[in-house]
């Protein structure tokens, strides 16, 4: 990872991060020493994240297991971030509908592909517990939307 990431300080600059397999990111050598390890003891796999953001430097290390819950909380909170209704719907014809879109309704429903076909439009949606379906629609038919990704994702 690097300060491409669009991962800001709260002041909005860039963050640099690093991450580094098989144990803690490099050390400072300016920085403090680590705390010894016990005699005749092997520390565990370790995960190495290092954050530079402008006003110094932050290192952990963390288990594989952590980094792996760490993931998966990061991934719960982008897709609810994602999935969060807008300050309105967007209505959309069914012709425009593009993958990854997703039906306003209390349910999440995303495009999963769209064929037209004449003047008709065959909709596959998927479900947020994995289903799939297809249904046809008017090409002009009002689709509401609760997001749209941007072109070209």
């Amino acid at each position: 990872m690097s300060s491409g990431t669009g991962i800001t300080d709260a002041d909005g600059h860039p963050v640099a991060v690093t991450i580094t397999a098989g144990g803690p990111a490099p050390r400072d050598p300016a920085g403090p020493a680590p705390a010894a390890p016990e005699a005749g003891s092997v520390p565990p796999p370790r995960i190495g994240i290092r954050l530079t953001p402008q006003t110094g430097e932050l290192v952990w290390s963390c288990t594989p297991e952590a980094a792996r819950e760490l993931a998966a909380e990061l991934l719960r909170a982008a897709e609810e971030t994602e999935n969060a209704p807008a300050g309105h719907p967007v209505t959309v014809e069914a012709g425009r509908l593009r993958r990854g879109d997703v039906r306003d309704g209390d349910r999440a429903m995303t495009v999963e592909s769209a064929r037209t076909d004449g003047s008709t439009v065959h909709v596959t949606w998927k479900s947020g517990a994995g289903r799939t379906w297809t249904q046809a629609y008017a090409a002009d038919a009002a689709i509401a939307l609760k997001r749209r990704l941007p072109e070209g994702r």
